[in-house]
């Protein structure tokens, strides 16, 4: 009987650490799906600011991010496929693979989150000196495949009433205008479908962009940057879970059936 009592409480335990390993794997599952998600918006969707402006030309910042993470969501998602079926049939072999590449990922998060730290100030720099270039280049009739990022940087313009990076007297280094007195239509409340219009300084938005810009930079740093924190610290519930359920399966199967 003791030996019986023995195994019912290692089959408890058993139940109540697969329990939590897949609750915390379902969390690891839900983070990785975000990042493909953010991935396959950066990769398709092409009415985002950081698409139209990083997609053109030689600069192919975010196709190299999107397969960043479409890479790591895809690895995270059959990781989580792995784990799951590893704890449901308690299978060791598939939880000794589960805690290898839940410490594969660990270490690859950690570089990657790293890297993202170090290069953040350069890529912002990066991205305001690709504004100031569109707005140089903006208008110019021998750019036509530009026009997508025009009409992006019309929005922003338009819908946030602002003018320009820092504000309107930049457009002055614009050389695609008729006259230099000219600034787009969107720094106006003009609904003129064109690039330029005629009107007074006094009637045009003088606040620069680069403040919604930044913050709309900054909040999808700060999506990726909780997401990957969020992975690591799931990540260290899950490598000590597994190694736990681990342990008390081999335990259990050292007890055999009466």
């Amino acid at each position: 009987f003791k030996t019986e009592d023995r195994r019912m409480k290692i089959r408890d335990k058993i139940l109540i650490q697969k329990y939590y390993l897949n609750a915390f794997n379902g969390i690891f599952l839900a983070l990785g799906l975000m990042l493909l998600i953010f991935g396959l918006w950066l990769l398709y969707d092409r009415n985002n600011l950081f698409s139209v402006l990083f997609s053109s030309g030689e600069n192919q910042l975010v196709p190299y991010i999107s397969c960043m993470l479409l890479g790591i969501g895809s690895v995270i998602i059959f990781t989580s496929a792995v784990g799951y079926l590893g704890s449901v049939k308690e299978i060791k072999c598939l939880l000794v693979t589960y805690m290898s590449f839940q410490i594969l990922v660990f270490v690859t998060q950690m570089a990657i989150s790293a890297l993202v730290f170090v290069k953040k100030e350069e890529v912002h720099d990066q991205w305001n000196n690709r504004i100031d270039e569109v707005i140089s280049e903006y208008g110019n009739e021998s750019l036509a495949e530009q026009e997508p990022v025009w009409n992006i940087l019309n929005a922003v313009q338009h819908n946030m009433e602002c003018c320009g990076r820092y504000n309107v007297t930049q457009w002055e280094r614009n050389k695609n205008k008729e006259n230099s007195t000219q600034i787009p239509c969107s720094c106006t409340k003009s609904n003129l479908k064109k690039w330029f219009c005629d009107v007074p300084r006094d009637s045009t938005y003088t606040m620069g962009c680069e403040e919604y810009l930044n913050t709309w930079f900054d909040n999808n740093v700060l999506i990726l940057t909780a997401i990957a924190i969020g992975l690591l610290i799931t990540q260290v519930f899950l490598v000590t879970l597994t190694g736990q359920l681990f342990r008390t399966i081999r335990k259990n199967n050292i007890w055999p059936n009466e």
